[in-house]
């Protein structure tokens, strides 16, 4: 099983994710996406930061430099900022299940990014897996009408395009992570209990992101004006609780054990098994939104992940 550790972990992320979104939906519906959106990184930030503190002794990442804050401050930014509040605004559009169907697209979005920004080869495998991973989410999302034959989108235009969106931000903001702990892991070269800090480094990682999310985020909630909906959301205690069990299974366990997921198995490996959302998503979705799920909307789902798995 030790061998597996990767692998395991990679799973636990998974269902991790699933769980967020589910949570995420129904907080989100009520309290709305931008508040949702600086709830859930405030409490990310108490958590990872309380974390830190009883492990190191300090509430803020150690031993980085402004590299390491520039690369994933620019991912907290495209990732959270831009990407999940594409997300959350698609959940309320689309509803989680298709949500996260449009995320398997983040892959393709992850393989062009690297390509451009760290000169990654695309292969013609990743090349069939972002045409299969579009097949299986066409598949899922278009339907024929009921008075011809020609294909119909059956999902508000607006949310797929939130959901499109959502996986740009994930996947660009996966490889300036990347960048970002490349950068961490360099600070921490020559000091004393490498191993020990680097257990850490994750969480150090996702706190970062997720100071420069919220601050993002509290800009869009004043410039807003709608201020005084985070007062009132606060005092609804049904959203605040599924808010803080999407943070637990969100930002806090779910981002910080993708980045461990990655130091323990191949980013091809563990990338692969945490994009089984989709699948796993679609159970709770007909047994607690009581959504109807068709053949081919499976087959979609499936199909997707498969494209994923292409892409290593």
């Amino acid at each position: 099983m030790l061998e597996l550790k990767g692998e395991i972990i990679a799973l636990i992320v998974a269902v991790s994710w699933t769980a967020t979104a589910i949570f995420a939906e129904i907080s989100t519906k009520r309290l709305g996406t931008l508040v949702m959106n600086v709830v859930r990184m405030s409490m990310s930030i108490i958590l990872l930061a309380a974390l830190l503190f009883c492990v190191t002794g300090s509430p803020i990442p150690q031993h980085t430099d402004s590299s390491v804050w520039l690369w994933l401050g620019l991912s907290g930014l495209v990732g959270y900022v831009f990407g999940d509040f594409c997300l959350f605004k698609s959940y309320t559009l689309i509803g989680s299940r298709f949500g996260q169907l449009f995320m398997t697209l983040s892959s393709l979005f992850a393989a062009v990014t690297g390509y451009l920004m760290l000169s990654e080869s695309i292969s013609l495998k990743a090349s069939l897996g972002m045409l299969v991973t579009i097949t299986g989410i066409s598949i899922s999302v278009l339907s024929k009408g009921d008075n011809d034959s020609k294909l119909h989108l059956k999902l508000s235009p607006q949310g797929v395009l939130y959901g499109v969106g959502a996986a740009m931000g994930q996947g660009v903001g996966l490889v300036l992570s990347k960048m970002g702990m490349v950068a961490y892991s360099e600070c921490l070269e020559g000091l004393d209990n490498v191993e020990d800090i680097s257990m850490m480094m994750p969480f150090s990682g996702t706190l970062i992101r997720g100071i420069i999310g919220f601050v993002g985020f509290a800009v869009l909630l004043v410039s807003s004006g709608n201020v005084s909906a985070l007062r009132k959301g606060i005092h609804d205690r049904y959203a605040m609780t599924f808010a803080l069990l999407a943070t637990v299974f969100g930002p806090f366990i779910g981002v910080s054990l993708s980045l461990l997921a990655v130091s323990y198995t191949s980013t091809g490996i563990a990338q692969t098994i945490m994009s089984i959302t989709p699948v796993l998503i679609l159970l709770p979705a007909f047994l607690i939104f009581k959504q109807k799920i068709t053949t081919l909307e499976m087959l979609g789902a499936v199909i997707s992940v498969v494209g994923v798995s292409l892409f290593f």
